[in-house]
């Protein structure tokens, strides 16, 4: 299936975080979207892997995506083989995006530059007409970046405060992750500060643009705008 936009995530949870409000957004324009997440987050201190599965069927629900995938890449390892690479680059293949979203490639977290290049990779092998990975060659038109724990000066935002509710309740599904419970370890995710961080940063993109909510999105290519005038 052909979708409009592809978004890569390193874990269940991570898509939500960075551009829940994009994808919803989308959706709700009557646009194909599809989901992609590379590991199940099987080192994560919370959840199995069938709950970070269930609840990432649930917020794909929530978030109006047409499919989500989960690669099963090891968690930790992203980019430790070459076939990582490939398994993306026949993925995007299959599904023909004209954009693809991938997760911007600073960030505290070891996995997520490791998926940003893992993508920009497979994006580009994907439009080889000689590149050795099944299914026809394939030109994504841009490549996009979005944040998750760390920010930077976006090259632009979307307005999500239509959205952003569908954001927050997709990101309520993962409990395993955000819900700090009796028999739950105490991680950076699961505290209420998490949740304060990520709305802080929405909730800036936003007001700098003149808009309640706003997610950022960097791109390496110049943005072209007609004129000067909005």
């Amino acid at each position: 299936m052909s979708v409009d936009l592809l978004v890569f995530g390193p874990h269940p949870d991570d898509i939500e975080i960075g551009v829940g409000g994009i994808v919803a957004r989308h959706a709700a324009m009557g646009l194909s979207v599809g989901l992609c997440d590379l590991t199940a987050g099987e080192m994560g201190s919370n959840g199995t892997v069938e709950d970070r599965l269930k609840e990432a069927e649930a917020a794909r629900q929530v978030l109006g995506a047409a499919w989500r995938e989960n690669l099963r890449l090891p968690d930790r390892r992203l980019g430790s083989d070459p076939a990582h690479a490939d398994s993306l680059t026949a993925l995007i293949r299959r599904h023909r995006p004209r954009v693809v979203a991938a997760p911007y490639w600073i960030d505290r977290h070891p996995d997520h530059p490791a998926a940003s290049t893992l993508v920009a990779e497979a994006a580009f092998n994907s439009g080889l007409r000689r590149y050795p990975v099944a299914g026809e060659p394939w030109k994504v038109e841009w490549v996009c970046y979005y944040f998750i724990n760390d920010g930077a000066a976006p090259s632009f935002v979307v307005d999500v405060t239509d959205t952003y509710e569908r954001k927050r309740q997709a990101l309520d599904c993962y409990a395993s992750q955000f819900r700090a419970g009796p028999n739950a370890v105490g991680t950076r995710l699961n505290s209420p500060l998490f949740r304060q961080l990520v709305e802080s940063r929405d909730a800036q993109f936003g007001a700098q643009a003149g808009v309640t909510w706003a997610e950022g999105v960097v791109v390496k290519e110049p943005v072209v705008r007609p004129t000067l005038l909005k």
